[in-house]
């Protein structure tokens, strides 16, 4: 009997170091199957749980944002000439600020106050992110939002994309983007401190914490994701710098009232070339400029900068031949087939260049535009 104790005792030490043995192999599967399991749910993490960094939304939007520099014409004083004559004395000065682009068509909105002066003279150059500069028309405002319509003639352009105002929560996250004070691009963040509404619950304005510093007027007011929520267009602050308090126009507001003035504006204005031609060829000037003298036409001494002329690809030297079925004989055939369309409107027109004939589809812009103010509604 006392053998057969021994012998068991001698056989149960292994066994039971066995089943040690294999707990603890069972727990090391189970940990490190846990442990994959961890490792693969925080790679399907999405980007704004796993990294806080709103990167992506800043570049989304930042191509669309863009600086607005106007020349201003003041009225520094004035002079009594005689009983029934005055003198007014104009001073310069420059304007600073930022505006949004809206669509691929060229439109920009900023704050009327960025471009706006006494006499209603604009003289205006937008510069992309990217540093390209191109003049700019002011072609329709809103007053009474501070808001304004600048056109450019410009390819490639990176329209920002509109978020949904009614939406919004007072603690989201926002940035400012614009140019301050002549620095170049930067973007502030903040939040939405308050949400203002319009009896029909639609958002009146926004109030945000998110610096608005000097030339950040018109700048684009964006969310987390790089959408437009609003343009930034003022402080409150009874020093004259930021306090914490920033207004800006809610997008809905500042995209309908656009929709409806560039409509307006387009109705009011005809289209716009931008050449500046010289005299009209006849046998004579034909011999002398090309060695022919056949060549009719208008012959184009220069192409405003930027304008649809240069995009559309004619250049000086080039002989306008025809515009769309006219025969161009002087001047003003290009003028009426230019005046009977509208900015936007494309048509054909024909150049001769080194012995050649160019078929050209060229796109109207606006040239000195009639500026369209809301009209009143009939309710």
């Amino acid at each position: 009997m006392e053998r057969a104790a021994k012998t068991i005792q001698f056989i149960s030490w292994p066994v039971v170091c066995g089943i040690l043995l294999a707990i603890v192999y069972l727990q090391y599967q189970q940990l490190n199957q846990l442990s994959q399991q961890v490792e693969l749910a925080n790679q399907n993490l999405p980007a704004e749980e796993s990294n806080n960094s709103f990167s992506e939304a800043i570049l989304k939007a930042s191509p669309s944002v863009v600086r607005i520099t106007a020349t201003r014409f003041d009225v520094e004083s004035v002079e009594l000439l005689s009983e029934d004559q005055v003198t007014f004395n104009l001073e310069e000065q420059n304007s600073l600020g930022s505006g949004v682009i809206v669509n691929e068509d060229g439109f920009i909105l900023t704050n009327l106050h960025v471009v706006d002066n006494l006499l209603d003279f604009f003289d205006t150059e937008v510069t992309l992110s990217d540093d390209r500069r191109t003049p700019a028309t002011v072609v329709a405002w809103d007053r009474v939002n501070d808001l304004a319509v600048l056109h450019i003639n410009m390819d490639n352009l990176t329209p920002i994309e509109i978020g949904d105002v009614q939406e919004l929560q007072v603690g989201d996250i926002v940035f400012a983007i614009g140019y301050p004070r002549n620095i170049g691009q930067s973007v502030t963040q903040g939040i939405i401190s308050a949400i203002n509404q319009n009896p029909d619950e639609t958002v009146s304005f926004i109030q945000t914490d998110a610096a608005i510093n000097p030339g950040n007027s018109g700048g684009a007011l964006i969310d987390s994701e790089g959408n437009l929520i609003g343009i930034n267009s003022s402080i409150f602050s009874e020093s004259g710098n930021f306090e914490g308090i920033g207004f800006a126009t809610p997008a809905s507001i500042a995209f309908n009232s656009m929709k409806d003035l560039v409509a307006q504006a387009i109705e009011g204005n005809s289209g716009y070339l931008g050449v500046l031609t010289g005299e009209a060829l006849d046998s004579q000037s034909s011999q002398l400029f090309f060695g022919v003298d056949h060549i009719r036409g208008m012959l184009v001494e220069s192409v405003d900068n930027g304008g649809a002329a240069e995009r559309a690809g004619i250049r000086p030297g080039d002989v306008i031949t025809r515009v769309e079925n006219t025969q161009v004989v002087d001047a003003e055939n290009i003028l009426m087939e230019v005046r009977n369309k509208k900015p936007g409107d494309t048509i054909n027109i024909q150049v001769y260049r080194n012995g050649q004939s160019f078929n050209l589809p060229t796109t109207l812009g606006f040239g000195e535009a009639r500026i369209i103010e809301p009209q009143a509604r009939i309710n």
